[in-house]
Order: C-alpha cells, then sequence, then structure tokens
C-alpha cells in the first residue's frame, strides 16, 4: 500500500527514478478510486451531470499532477528526459508512452540517479 501512494508523497518531485512496479501500483490506485467513486455516486444518486462522475473527475484531477510526475520518473528509470511525456498530448504518442513505462528501467545508476530497485531493499 505504501508505495501504491508515495507518489502522492512526491507531489512536485521531477528529481529521480520510479520503479514498474510504483508506477503501475499508483496507476492501479487511480483506477480503483475512480470506479469506488463512481460507483458510491451512483448508488447515493450523487452530483450525476449527464453521466459523468463529478466526484471521480474532481479525483481524477487532484491526481493528475501526481500521475505526471510519476510517468517523468518513470521516464526517468528508463534512461529517457521527462520531456517524452509531451507526447501524451497526441493519442498516439499514449502508445509510445505505454510501450516506455513497460520497459525494464536501466540497472544501477544512470543520470537521473540511482536504481530505485535497490534502494527498495
Amino acid at each position: 500500500m505504501e508505495l501504491m501512494i508515495q507518489p502522492l508523497k512526491k507531489y512536485l518531485q521531477f528529481s529521480g527514478r520510479a520503479s514498474r512496479k510504483e508506477y503501475w501500483l499508483f496507476i492501479l490506485f487511480i483506477i480503483v478510486c475512480s470506479l469506488v467513486l463512481s460507483l458510491l455516486e451512483g448508488a447515493l444518486g450523487l452530483f450525476k451531470v449527464e453521466d459523468i462522475s463529478v466526484l471521480s473527475s474532481i479525483f481524477l484531477f487532484a491526481t493528475l499532477i501526481p500521475s505526471w510526475m510519476v510517468g517523468i520518473r518513470r521516464l526517468h528509470d528508463t534512461d529517457r528526459n521527462g520531456w517524452w511525456m509531451l507526447l501524451s498530448i497526441i493519442p498516439i504518442g499514449n502508445l509510445i508512452l505505454l510501450v516506455f513505462f513497460c520497459l525494464k528501467g536501466t540497472q544501477g545508476e544512470n543520470r537521473f540517479g540511482t536504481d530505485p530497485i535497490v534502494n527498495n531493499n
């Protein structure tokens, strides 16, 4: 659970590296929380506007910056600059980023810092 919310603690931290596990657990955390908020909102009949869950939308907006930051740190782990996150602006760019996020990080130290897997042990 700690690794799942660690990106929230590093809210505006560009530097460093994020392991695949840290990145994907955070994405899972966002998806699960968003679904729970949507279901809760639907069950209680709260704030539903045009079939859009307001609570879920607020949560997604609140986690937008931490999502970008953990994405940048994930790119750093694959020895890529954080500017690659700009690819998320275009649809095909998201597929490229998905590939980068799935790749294994560089072993040992790289120009962005020490290996996050080694640091966790």
